[in-house]
C-alpha cells in the first residue's frame, strides 16, 4: 500500500496493481510487541468495528479490477468462492462443504453447503458457480482468465455439485480458486459491481463515502456463522501520522500498517496491542539480467554478497532475511542463506574478475518508498567500489520504464502476491531472466498432482534462480497492526492480501 491511488491504466498491467497495493509493509518496524490483552468485556453483537487502512479501491468491481485493496476487504467478507485460504495460505473449504481431486489431478468435484443465499435473497445453486467460472474462462477481461486456460469443462451434475475438468494437471488451480477468479456471482445479475454488490458473504455493503470510508453491515441471513459485529467501517487514511492520531484519539479500533517510526506513540499509551504479521511480501532488488553489466553473473553475485542483509532488516525494523524467490508461507520454500552470505571482500574480487573494480549503477525506485533501503544499498555498495545513483520516479513512470519497457539497471519494489515464482520462469518479465531449466522445472511443478513433489520441484527451481543471482531478495516483509483491548480475533498474518472479519468481535465499553 502507498499514499497515492494505484494506477489502473492498462489491462496488461493489471497484475502489477496487487504488487503496488501491498507496499506499506516495506516500512514495517517494531520493537518488542506489547503483551497480549484480553477483551474489556463480553463481545457486543451490536458493535461497530472501525479499521484504519491506507489504500482505498478505485472501484469495487473485483472481477475486472486487480489490486490487493479490493481483495483485502471484499474476499470472504462480501464475496466467497468454493474454497478460500487461511492466514498461512492453506487452502480450505468455503462455499463448498467438501471437495475431491481425482488421482490424475484432472477432475475437481465440489459439494455446496446447504442454504446459501445471495444478499438479494436468491438461493445459490451450482448453476451460479458454473456461470461464474464459465465467464472467467471465456472473458479475457475477467481476473483469472489466464489461469483458467487449462479448464476443459465446468458442469453441474445436480444443484449442489460442481465438477471442473482440466486438460492437464495444475498444482496452482485450487489456489487460483481462492482469489478473484474463484468468487461466485449470481447468474445473470445486473448489479453494477463498481459501486454495489450482491455476494454471499457475512457482510453486505452499506455505503461507500469515496475518499473517506467504506461501511459493511452484518448479513443477518448468512448461511454460516454470523459475523461478530454489526458493522465494520474501513477508514482510509493515507497519511501515517494521521492514522496514528486517529487511533490515539479513539477514532479507530484497529490501525493496520503502522508506521515503524510512530509505533512507540501507540505502545507508550499502554492502550494498544501491536501484532507483527507474516506475509508473502518479497522486497526485491531487481537486476536487469538482459542488460550489461547485470547480464554477467559475477556482477550480480558481487552485488548480493555486498549487502549485509541482517543489518538491512534491522534498519527496516521488521521482517526476516530472504535469500531466494519463495517466502516461507509459499510451497517450495528453502533457507538459501548460504547462497549469498555477506562477504564484501569476495564481492570486490568478483567485480575485479568481471573487469569492474569501479562500477556506476542506477537504482530506479518508486518515489513513495522511504529512504532506508536505498541508503543501506548506497553504503554497502560503496564499500565494494560500486557507486549507486538513486532515481526516484512516480509509480506510473516506474510502470512504463521498468515494468513495461525494461529500461533500467537495478530496481526495487515489494512483490506481495503469493505463489508468484512463475515470474522467474517468464523470460518476458521485467527481470529479463531466461533459464530453460527453471522454466521446465516450474512447468513440471505445476503439472505434478502430488503437492509435496510439486513443492520439491519448486524448491529445486528456486535454488537455481538464487544461485544464478537473478535478483536479490532483501527481506521478507512483515506488517504491524495496532489493536485496542476491546478487539478480539482480528487476523494477524497476510492482511495485506485479505482481512476475514467474520470472527472478529468487539467488547462492550
Amino acid at each position: 500500500m502507498f499514499t497515492t491511488a494505484s494506477p489502473r491504466r492498462r489491462a496488461h498491467l493489471a497484475a502489477i496493481g496487487a504488487l503496488a497495493a501491498g507496499l506499506l509493509a516495506l516500512t514495517a518496524c517494531t520493537g518488542s510487541p506489547a503483551p497480549e490483552r484480553t477483551s474489556a468485556g463480553a463481545p457486543d453483537p451490536d458493535a461497530t468495528l472501525t479499521v484504519g487502512l491506507v489504500l482505498e479501491p478505485t472501484n469495487l468491481d473485483i472481477r475486472r479490477t486487480n489490486g490487493a485493496a479490493l481483495e483485502q476487504i471484499l474476499i470472504d467478507n462480501i464475496y466467497e468462492g468454493l474454497v478460500t485460504r487461511t492466514e498461512d495460505n492453506k487452502i480450505t473449504e468455503r462455499l463448498a462443504s467438501a471437495y475431491e481431486v481425482s488421482g490424475d489431478g484432472l477432475t475437481y468435484t465440489f459439494t455446496l453447503h446447504d442454504g446459501i443465499t445471495f444478499h438479494d435473497g436468491t438461493a445459490l445453486t451450482s448453476a451460479d458457480v458454473v456461470a461464474s467460472y464459465q465467464a472467467v474462462k471465456t472473458d479475457a477481461g475477467l481476473q483469472g482468465n489466464a489461469q483458467f486456460a487449462n479448464v476443459a469443462a465446468i458442469t453441474a451434475p445436480d444443484p449442489t455439485t460442481v465438477q471442473i475438468t482440466l486438460t492437464k494437471p495444475d498444482q496452482n488451480f485450487l489456489f487460483t480458486l481462492t482469489g478473484p477468479a474463484g468468487l461466485v456471482f449470481k447468474s445473470g445479475d445486473t448489479t453494477d459491481l463498481k459501486t454495489a454488490e450482491n455476494g454471499t458473504g457475512p457482510f453486505t455493503l452499506e455505503r461507500w463515502t469515496k475518499g473517506s470510508a467504506i461501511t459493511f453491515a452484518r448479513y443477518e441471513e448468512y448461511w454460516g456463522e454470523k459475523a461478530g459485529v454489526a458493522e465494520v467501517v474501513f477508514e482510509y487514511i493515507p497519511d501515517f501520522t494521521a492514522g496514528v492520531n486517529a487511533a490515539l484519539d479513539g477514532t479507530l479500533d484497529v490501525l493496520t500498517a503502522v508506521d515503524p517510526n510512530l509505533v512507540s506513540q501507540l505502545e507508550e499509551t499502554g492502550d494498544f496491542t501491536i501484532t507483527t504479521g507474516r506475509t508473502t511480501d518479497k522486497a526485491t532488488l531487481a537486476f536487469n539480467n538482459a542488460k550489461a553489466p547485470l547480464d554477467d553473473v559475477k556482477v550480480r553475485e558481487a552485488l548480493r554478497l555486498a549487502i549485509d542483509h541482517e543489518a538491512l532488516v534491522e534498519a527496516v525494523g521488521a521482517g526476516e532475511t530472504l535469500y531466494g524467490p519463495i517466502p516461507e508461507l509459499d510451497p517450495g520454500y528453502e533457507d538459501l542463506s548460504e547462497v549469498a552470505p555477506y562477504d564484501p571482500e569476495k564481492a570486490k574480487q568478483l567485480l575485479a574478475d568481471a573487469g569492474h573494480e569501479k562500477l556506476d549503477l542506477t537504482l530506479t525506485i518508486p518515489s513513495f518508498y522511504g529512504t532506508t533501503v536505498a541508503q543501506v544499498l548506497i553504503s554497502d555498495f560503496a564499500k565494494v567500489g560500486v557507486t549507486l545513483e538513486v532515481e526516484r520516479v512516480e509509480f506510473a513512470t516506474w510502470l512504463e520504464d521498468v515494468y513495461t519497457n525494461h529500461d533500467y539497471e537495478l530496481s526495487f519494489v515489494l512483490h506481495v502476491e503469493p505463489r508468484d515464482f512463475g515470474n522467474f520462469a517468464n523470460p518476458d518479465y521485467y527481470f529479463g531472466y531466461d533459464n530453460a531449466e527453471v522454466q521446465e522445472l516450474y512447468a513440471q511443478a505445476l503439472s505434478e498432482p502430488d503437492a509435496e513433489r510439486s513443492a520439491e520441484l519448486l524448491a529445486e527451481a528456486a535454488r537455481i534462480v538464487s544461485e544464478d543471482h537473478a535478483a536479490d531478495w532483501l527481506y521478507n516483509g512483515a506488517t504491524l497492526t495496532a489493536l485496542t483491548p476491546a478487539v478480539s480475533g482480528f487476523p494477524k498474518d497476510s492482511i495485506n492480501s485479505r482481512i476475514d472479519l467474520a470472527g472478529v468481535t468487539k467488547a462492550s465499553d
